[in-house]
């Protein structure tokens, strides 16, 4: 579908190439936003520009490894060489599988976990923080994950990591209060993608991707601090926050849990 260029606005999204983060970019450029596009998988970027028709001059593809500090560090202070300071940056890459914790190997996938979730959002907003705050205007996006409220058996590293993205961004909007900057939060609940297609337990309030851009862009829009998605689950998080330990241990007994790396 080819959007109107009725804006000029420029959108810096990683982890573009499936899931969220392409559903995401679909709808900023359905806005008329110009885009900037960071994943590992260029090619496949290319050819889903090519099928959306997205206009070779509204976007850039940075190729980039969100794990290496550098690689994104770099793929941000490219893009503004090239297509100028965003007015978004959308931190969506993320990685989840199950973990546990008696086995080695699950201690360097929760290592991989924590570079990608965590130190790679940071190094994501890193480039563009100052020039923002000289400006006086931007949004910063951090995905969290309604995973992020409470542990949950299996989970231990997504679920740390992404209670540390919901922390991370709650300091950062304070640091940036009063500099126009927003830091927006944004805790997805279930949502039909290729990731969570392998969970193996119910997945109540399942959204589309589509459904889940549309509101995303809404509350990125209305500069929400804080948004669960669907408004469902943001129920759901209510009571399990305040779910007292023996409760919510009592609940979750006998639960499925994540696949690990190599499981299905």
């Amino acid at each position: 579908m080819q959007a109107p260029r009725t804006a000029s606005k420029l959108v810096f999204i990683t982890g573009a190439s499936s899931g969220l983060g392409q559903a995401m970019a679909l709808r900023f450029f359905q806005a008329g936003y110009r885009l900037a596009l960071v994943a590992r998988r260029t090619a496949e970027l290319e050819s889903w520009a090519s099928a959306q028709l997205v206009s070779a001059d509204s976007y850039q593809i940075y190729s980039a490894d969100i794990s290496d500090v550098d690689s994104i560090v770099a793929a941000g202070q490219a893009c503004m060489a090239r297509q100028g300071l965003p007015d978004v940056v959308i931190a969506s890459a993320g990685i989840s599988l199950g973990v546990d914790t008696s086995l080695r190997e699950d201690l360097e996938v929760m290592d991989r976990t924590f570079a990608i979730n965590n130190t790679g959002l940071a190094a994501t907003f890193h480039p563009f923080v100052s020039a923002m705050r000289a400006r006086g205007s931007g949004s910063l996006v951090g995905i969290a994950s309604v995973a992020g409220i409470r542990g949950l058996p299996g989970h231990g590293a997504y679920c740390a990591s992404k209670a540390a993205v919901i922390a991370y961004c709650e300091s950062l909007r304070g640091e940036l209060r009063s500099s126009g900057v927003k830091v927006i939060t944004i805790c997805p609940g279930y949502i039909d993608t290729p990731l969570t297609r392998q969970n193996r337990y119910a997945m109540p309030f399942l959204m589309s991707a589509e459904a889940f851009a549309d509101k995303a862009f809404a509350a990125i829009a209305a500069g929400a601090s804080y948004r669960v998605i669907p408004w469902q689950m943001g129920v759901v998080a209510g009571v399990l926050r305040l779910l007292p330990n023996a409760l919510l241990d009592r609940a979750l007994a006998g639960r499925a849990r994540k696949h690990r790396e190599g499981e299905r």
